[in-house]
């Protein structure tokens, strides 16, 4: 998303890689998934830098924030889009699962995850602290829905069924991450194969057409 409220500071080699090199510690340490390291404080101490010099180069702790997450879906990139084009609809689903619960483990992700668990819950309470984080997380959506679209846009899907698709898999994956993380007695790939049935009759129900689901035409 286009950044139109962090103040703009005049761009040079050694300002830029300043700015580069907070936002890569500040992800270093939100991905150690300590709590406290989501303080303006304590990624300054990590960083080995002034707050004063964060506030130089982001503004606040809100724009700081904002240029994470930025940063970790740069890195992210266009997940659904490269899940297996031209394979069939089950190929593309579970190269979309899998994909995604790979990612879910980088360090890019867990910092993520530690910054959320911190933010308000509330939105409208974030959105009213952290303006400019909120926004970047809310630029996310549209983002992720369109890729999905287009990972299946030349099979016969229906779309309202492809967004339902796109809305469970973040925190499907989040879920069964978590569970990993955790530890437990449940069947972890039994409960990744049962997400990716569930997925393929999902975008199998309700179509015009047949569709073929890598086991075979499925009749609609």
């Amino acid at each position: 998303m286009a950044d139109t409220t962090t103040p703009r500071r005049r761009a040079n080699k050694r300002g830029l890689a300043t700015r580069e090199n907070m936002i890569s510690a500040a992800i270093a340490s939100l991905a150690t998934g300590d709590p406290t390291a989501v303080s303006g404080n304590r990624i300054a101490r990590d960083i080995g830098v002034t707050w004063g010099a964060i506030q130089y180069q982001f503004g606040d702790i809100d724009g700081l924030w904002a240029a994470v997450l930025r940063r970790t879906a740069e890195l992210r990139g266009d997940l659904p889009a490269n899940a297996k084009p031209g394979g069939t609809l089950r190929e593309r689903v579970t190269a979309l699962i899998d994909t995604t619960l790979v990612g879910l483990r980088t360090p890019e992700s867990l910092a993520i995850e530690t910054l959320r668990a911190a933010l308000p819950r509330d939105l409208d309470e974030l959105e009213r602290e952290y303006p400019l984080t909120a926004a970047e997380f809310a630029s996310w959506k549209p983002g992720w829905d369109a890729a999905c679209a287009r990972a299946f846009t030349d099979l016969d899907v229906d779309p309202a069924r492809v967004r339902q698709m796109a809305a469970l898999i973040p925190a499907a994956m989040r879920g069964l991450t978590s569970e990993r993380m955790l530890g437990t007695y449940g069947n972890l790939d039994d409960a990744r194969l049962g997400l990716i049935d569930a997925i393929v009759a999902l975008l199998c129900t309700d179509s015009a057409a047949t569709v073929d689901d890598g086991r075979g035409t499925l009749p609609l």
